[in-house]
Parts: C-alpha cells; structure tokens; sequence
C-alpha cells in the first residue's frame, strides 16, 4: 500500500500545470476528455470545445493564478486532483438543480470541490479522503467561509463518482443541509465544525 505520510500537495499554477497534464493524460484529458471543465461552461460550450479547446481553457486559467484546485504528489508525480473553487467559478453549478447554492452563505466566499480524480494504481487506497482534506485546507487559508460537496451515493463507474461518496465527506467533519436528489446530497464543512480538523485518512 501507498505511504501516504510521504504526499504533499500543490494548488494548480502555471508551474504545476505539466503535473496535472501527466495525471490527466495529455490526450485523454482525465474522464472523457473533460480537462475538468463541465462545471466551468455552459453545456452547449462544453461539447462545442471539443477536448482540444477544453484543454487550452483550463490552461489558460492555471496560467492567470485563479484559485482552480489541489494536486496530491507523490515521489514528484501527480497521484490525485481535486478541483475547489469559489462557487462563483461555476456558472453551471450556480443553476444545477441539485447544487444550486442555499442562501444563507455568500456564494463569493463559498467554496465547492466538483472533481476528483486519481490516477490508475492509486484508487481504493483512501487518497480521495487525503485530497478532500487538502482541498478544504487551502479554501479555508484562501479566505473561504465554508466548503460544499454534492457527493453520489449510487456511482458504479467513475465517470459517475468524480464527485465523491458521502460516506467520505461526512467522515472529514461535512453534513448534510440539503437533498434535492435521493441519491445527491448537499454537504457543507464551516470553519466552526471541529469534526473537520480530523486527520488524513488512509
């Protein structure tokens, strides 16, 4: 098993940014060729990029210093991402029926993670619960009042649980605050929720 205890971890930057073109594959594009942009677009600009056109655009957005995500690394080579980033980042996510922010936190200073995603040799060993972690940390120094999550408790493949499993999140100190969905929760970790000082898993 991975020693974990030897991870660190790396927001996405124009420096950073070959480590996540290796962890995604730089023809592949992680999952179906999404270069971490579905939430990012609308729908009708997602299919027209094409992966090509996805991939410049998040390149582009690494290069500008915009908070976009965390990278777990291990023995120098990407293992893990995970994509958080201030609600107001996803205009999709803004309008999703079963994410739409609730109006009791600013969308400005709420943060959501919408991606993770691991590399081949590295899955079912806990790294989602390690990225999940640092992702919440690096909200919370950049100024975040809460972190959301809307996990599936049905995913059967991985194109259906780039988004997590609530088990996971409720594990790092996140509750539920809302359900529009049976299966899609809305979770939230705030800064006042000790439970999610707990440490990494794995």
């Amino acid at each position: 098993m991975t020693d974990f205890r030897k991870l660190r971890f790396l927001p996405l930057s124009s420096a950073s940014w070959p480590l996540l073109e290796d962890l995604f594959g730089p023809e592949r594009g992680a999952d179906s060729g999404c270069w971490c942009m579905w939430w990012r677009v609308s729908r009708s600009q997602f299919n027209a990029m094409g992966k090509d056109a996805r991939k410049a655009a998040l390149h582009r957005l690494a290069d500008s210093a915009q908070p976009l995500g965390i990278l777990a690394i291990h023995d120098d080579q990407a293992v893990g991402w995970c994509a958080v980033s201030p609600r107001t980042a996803y205009p999709v996510l803004m309008r999703s029926r079963v994410a739409a922010p609730l109006p009791d936190q600013p969308a400005e200073t709420c943060w959501f993670i919408s991606c993770l995603y691991v590399r081949v040799g590295f899955r079912r060993h806990g790294l989602t619960a390690h990225l999940i972690k640092a992702a919440v940390d690096h909200a919370i120094a950049s100024g975040a009042s809460c972190v959301e999550a809307c996990p599936n408790e049905a995913a059967t493949s991985s194109s259906e649980g780039f988004v997590g499993t609530p088990a996971t999140f409720a594990k790092l100190g996140f509750v539920e605050v809302a359900r529009r969905s049976p299966t899609r929760p809305l979770m939230r970790w705030m800064k006042s929720n000790r439970r999610g000082k707990a440490k990494h898993q794995g």
